[in-house]
């Protein structure tokens, strides 16, 4: 196979310039296609590949209008909003949409639901392989554990990161819900302050903390009458976001429209 032409979105931005790079050292397993900016921004017209230092790669940083047939895969760490257009060109242009932005709310994550009805679209909280396999393990703690052990999520990042909970705490809270057979959304505590009584049983809490440059540390805590079990990942750099990117829009390449997540691309999800 050839290797897959990728453009980034955010180009810009530090994952953006991350992917850039990841993509340039990649062996041939990928290619930039594109470099994709917002109206307005400063990077347009630059080149993709000074932008992100590692030398000139002939790609000029573009709006919306560098995507088109010609691209395999676009890896978007971007908003809600922007991720909703670029999945509605997915759709249009056939290329594989990697999904790693956070903060949706039910509306955009609707949108994207139609999207992919033609697009083959990968979507998670967080991209890191290893916190993919720990929203795994803790389904199935959560489902080996009865609600004589609380559910607690504790997420941790830099004093910058603008939504909370983090889309990784979300994407673990969902782990833990499907493991108790459960909706999130009628069973989810957030932001507890005064007078608040006794924890409700079966409950799954929250709490968020920002400060300093923490890249993101999550914790999950089992905790039940005279022990605890917590399950813990704690991210380093910001690259194991954008491998984990790149894995996935290898993965997606050439499979069947429809909306994908991590364990789908770690092959621990359902058959399809």
């Amino acid at each position: 196979m050839t290797a897959t032409k990728l453009a980034v979105a955010g180009a810009g931005g530090r994952m953006g310039r991350t992917l850039i790079r990841l993509i340039s050292e990649s062996q041939g397993a990928a290619v930039l296609g594109a470099a994709i900016e917002g109206t307005g921004s400063p990077f347009l017209q630059q080149d993709a590949g000074t932008l992100a230092g590692v030398g000139a790669l002939g790609i000029k940083v573009s709006g919306m209008e560098g995507l088109g047939a010609d691209i395999d895969g676009l890896l978007d760490f971007t908003t809600p909003a922007a991720s909703v257009a670029f999945a509605e060109a997915a759709a249009a242009y056939g290329f594989v949409h990697v999904i790693g932005s956070t903060g949706f709310e039910d509306a955009h994550n609707s949108a994207i639901v139609r999207s992919a009805m033609r697009a083959t679209i990968i979507k998670s909280g967080n991209m890191s392989l290893g916190v993919n396999l720990l929203a795994v393990l803790v389904q199935q703690a959560a489902a080996a554990l009865d609600e004589a052990f609380d559910i607690e999520i504790i997420d941790m990042h830099h004093r910058a990161k603008v939504d909370a909970p983090s889309g990784t705490a979300l994407l673990l809270g969902e782990a833990a819900a499907a493991g108790r057979g459960i909706d999130l959304a009628g069973h989810c505590l957030r932001g507890r302050d005064g007078q608040t009584g006794a924890r409700p049983a079966g409950d799954i809490g929250f709490a968020a903390l920002r400060g300093g440059t923490v890249v993101g540390e999550h914790t999950v805590i089992f905790a039940g009458a005279s022990e605890r079990i917590e399950l813990t990942h704690k991210a380093e750099d910001r690259a194991i976001f954008a491998h984990g990117a790149l894995k996935a829009a290898l993965w997606g390449r050439g499979k069947p429209p429809g909306l994908y997540s991590m364990v789908d691309v770690l092959g621990l999800g359902p058959k399809r």
